[in-house]
């Protein structure tokens, strides 16, 4: 299927490992002209040089943390005018409600959404006067599934949902649309310690703390394992083009089934 993304322009954040490197191999590997980020110079070089040596559009790096005023700035002086926006970039973590200082509150906030947000305020104006452009966050299904010891990474997820749409309710009438991904647990840089910080037994094999993970933590998965950021990429590959004209305002689970529908 042709996604006709040749011509476009996209900007993935949080894109040097993980979902967000996939995503851009993606939507480079449609056509599209892709600008990736990062706050660490040699592993924003290796990140376009692996996605250029894949193939498809043009891929160039920004050293620039989105999460900061001065990194958004320095992203919009870099691009001041892109087709599309992949606000990807996100922290977790495990943590005991109680343990939770202002501190994690303020990070996770700042990091997770503040930095999307920030880049959405620079970027929708310009794809509305334009009439076309998309805007997609990567949220969770934490959103709507709150994890009890993950309670202030849910926030920033759900909060990714409000932006979302009320972004959405601006274009109105328009070729521009806003909408959220809501992956499940996905096979990504730092997941390996993510899974053996809640397991029973960290020294376990991989696959024994993968099964444990799926069968007490998130027993409603009905795949049973993690996703594959390539299939997150296919989803919001399809969003970012113009085939997905009639999906605005949507929150679209890609979480392998751990969120009933009536949710």
């Amino acid at each position: 299927m042709d996604l006709q993304l040749k011509g476009k322009t996209a900007l993935v954040t949080g894109s040097t490992a993980g979902i967000g490197l996939e995503i851009a191999r993606r939507l480079a590997a449609e056509g599209a002209d892709v600008i990736i980020c990062g706050r660490n110079r040699a592993k924003l070089d290796e990140a376009v040089a692996r996605l250029s040596a894949s193939g498809g559009g043009k891929v160039r790096g920004v050293l620039a943390d989105p999460a900061t005023a001065e990194g958004a700035k320095a992203l919009l002086e870099a691009a001041p005018g892109i087709d599309i926006l992949v606000n990807n970039l996100g922290i977790y973590e495990s943590k005991a409600f109680s343990d939770i200082t202002d501190e994690d509150w303020r990070k996770l906030f700042e990091v997770n959404v503040l930095s999307g947000a920030r880049l959405a305020r620079q970027y929708i104006q310009g794809m509305l006067e334009r009439n076309w452009g998309r805007i997609i966050f990567v949220s969770s299904d934490s959103a709507l599934k709150v994890p009890p010891d993950m309670i202030h990474y849910a926030m920033t997820k759900t909060a990714q949902l409000t932006i979302s749409r009320g972004l959405a309710e601006l274009t109105k009438g328009t070729r521009v649309t806003v909408n959220s991904v809501l992956p499940g647990t996905t096979r990504s840089e730092g997941i390996v310690d993510f899974l053996k910080s809640v397991a029973s037994n960290p020294n376990a094999p991989a696959a024994e703390i993968e099964a444990e993970f799926f069968r007490e933590e998130r027993p409603t998965s009905l795949l049973q394992r993690m996703i594959e950021p390539e299939e997150i990429a296919n989803l919001v590959a399809y969003v970012a083009s113009p085939l997905s004209s009639a999906t605005n305002g949507a929150a679209l689970r890609v979480d392998g089934g751990v969120t009933p529908t009536i949710a």
